[in-house]
């Protein structure tokens, strides 16, 4: 693998994330956007799971779920989160961790609007991270939506939109050989980013 120089990074980071996400995109990587998404519990217990990048800009990084998801609950008590992504194909990884905010309503329906109509019926069917009977019992709860709404809109559910992560720190890492990644991470400090090399 090549290095990777602190002068290969751009000042922004979030605009050398797209630059890698673009990377990544160009080489077909299987699921550019897949990401971790690492949040805490009310008891401080840690959970992690894998969601779809919706939309990433100078603000940060957009998801979307169910507010009352395990996610969701997680992110009313402890409003803050770490997002990883694996490219394997490439030898890269990014991390970043930063606050969580609730997208605004608005950004939540344009974006609902655009998901297919099955995925619509099925975020009102589910209690997200609620036990089941079986999966008899998900696909009836499905049927009963789909009959709901017939041939009309199926709107967004009160219960669920989007989150916006605004990163305060976000590390660019690349496999080298002999474990001697590169590792460089952008921290906020004040008004400004700070770009540093960590150990590998």
């Amino acid at each position: 693998m090549p290095e990777l120089r602190e002068s290969d990074l751009v000042a922004e980071p979030v605009d050398q994330f797209r630059r890698w996400f673009a990377d990544a995109q160009a080489a077909g990587v299987a699921d550019p956007d897949a990401m971790v998404v690492a949040t805490v519990d009310t008891t401080g217990a840690p959970n992690a799971r894998v969601v779809l990048l919706r939309g990433v800009d100078a603000a940060g990084f957009r998801f979307y779920t169910n507010y009352d998801s395990a996610k969701g609950r997680d992110l009313a008590a402890n409003p803050r989160a770490a997002l990883v992504f694996h490219w394997r194909e490439q030898g890269r990884q990014v991390r970043a961790t930063g606050a969580v905010r609730r997208l605004d309503a608005d950004e939540s329906v344009g974006y609902w609007r655009n998901r297919p109509r099955a995925s619509r019926v099925s975020a009102w069917a589910s209690a997200q991270s609620e036990p089941i009977a079986d999966r008899a019992a998900l696909e009836s709860a499905a049927a009963e939506v789909a009959a709901r709404f017939g041939d009309g809109d199926v709107p967004r559910p009160p219960f669920w939109g989007g989150y916006l992560v605004t990163p305060d720190a976000l590390e660019f890492w690349q496999h080298r050989d002999d474990r001697l990644h590169d590792r460089l991470r952008y921290r906020r400090l004040a008004d400004r980013w700070v770009l540093e090399r960590l150990q590998p």
